[in-house]
């Protein structure tokens, strides 16, 4: 299956690098490129994409507003939102989980990270940067909580395993990244993730990572 991408970048020399990179990959293909928000949005209406890689700061309708009107469209589900900024700002980041992009991730990402990163997405994976983690945290760690920070004991329905990717995860590792250290294959990796995730009534990745700081699982940065 050829995963079909929708690229979104104020600089037309930007998209044409990842344009170009991404269509070196057998499996990605490059099917529209978006000057603006409103132009990403229209382009996913029509085309149906399953990956969007947004910029955030573009003139008109920036990518934050463009990645809410898409994730807001029933029609647009399939599509998934990868921001691929400049800016690995805690404010950015908040604000484009909330939008319902799917990741995070930072323009001086390498080659190969970043068709993984396409790829995660496109599997129906939260992607965050390790720079997009901390600005996270340090969001989550600045923000009064009216519950306890430690809770050991919610981790208690986790195996040693489990708890072993989770505090991965909340460094900023990607799936790969985890299967790589642990010599596990990338389905395996997601398995357990998927199943902490459950387990800890976590929505998405994002979360996962305030709950391994909140209870201590990871340590405040």
């Amino acid at each position: 299956m050829t995963l079909r991408v929708v690229l979104a970048d104020d600089q037309a020399l930007l998209r044409e690098a990842f344009r170009i990179l991404l269509d070196t990959a057998d499996d990605i293909t490059v099917v529209g490129e978006a000057a603006d928000g409103a132009e990403a949005v229209r382009l996913t209406r029509e085309l149906r994409p399953d990956v969007v890689v947004m910029d955030i700061r573009m003139p008109g309708v920036d990518g934050l507003t463009a990645t809410a009107q898409i994730c807001a469209d029933p029609e647009l589900r399939a599509s998934r939102i990868l921001i691929l900024t400049t800016y690995e700002t805690d404010e950015y980041v908040a604000q484009a989980l909330r939008a319902g992009a799917g990741g995070f991730i930072g323009k001086g990402i390498g080659a190969e990270d970043l068709l993984g990163a396409v790829r995660t997405i496109a599997a129906g994976d939260t992607l965050l940067s390790p720079a997009a983690t901390r600005s996270l945290v340090t969001r989550f760690l600045a923000t009064p909580e009216p519950e306890p920070q430690q809770q050991p004991g919610r981790l208690d329905a986790l195996t040693p395993r489990e708890r072993e990717m989770v505090a991965l995860v909340a460094i900023g590792l990607s799936n790969q990244d985890i299967a790589e250290r642990m010599f596990l294959s990338p389905f395996t990796v997601r398995a357990h993730v998927q199943r902490a995730m459950t387990k800890l009534d976590a929505r998405d990745r994002a979360q996962l990572v305030v709950i391994a700081y909140r209870t201590g699982l990871a340590p405040a940065p």
